[in-house]
């Protein structure tokens, strides 16, 4: 985790968290949810980790960036909100 990165846990409009999936949308019905990380992801600082997101193990978050959903594997993500594949 860089410096200054966030893990926003609670929505807005304190409604229950979703998480937003690639294969569906999976409702918590808790208030608080915060990130949830897989193994060796690297977060740039200042970025922002909505509620509920979900980043797969191996990826990297470029500084400065807002993730929302769910990040697959071995990605990277850039201040624009694309996400690259790593080649391996």
């Amino acid at each position: 985790m860089g410096a200054g990165a966030v893990t926003s846990n609670v929505r807005a409009d304190k409604r229950p968290v979703v998480v937003h999936g690639l294969a569906g949308e999976v409702e918590t019905g808790r208030k608080k949810v915060g990130a949830l990380l897989g193994d060796g992801v690297e977060i740039g600082c200042n970025c922002v980790l909505n509620p509920g997101v979900v980043i797969g193990r191996g990826t990297s978050v470029y500084p400065l960036t807002c993730v929302r959903g769910e990040i697959p594997p071995n990605s990277i993500v850039k201040n624009d909100g694309s996400v690259v594949l790593r080649i391996k």
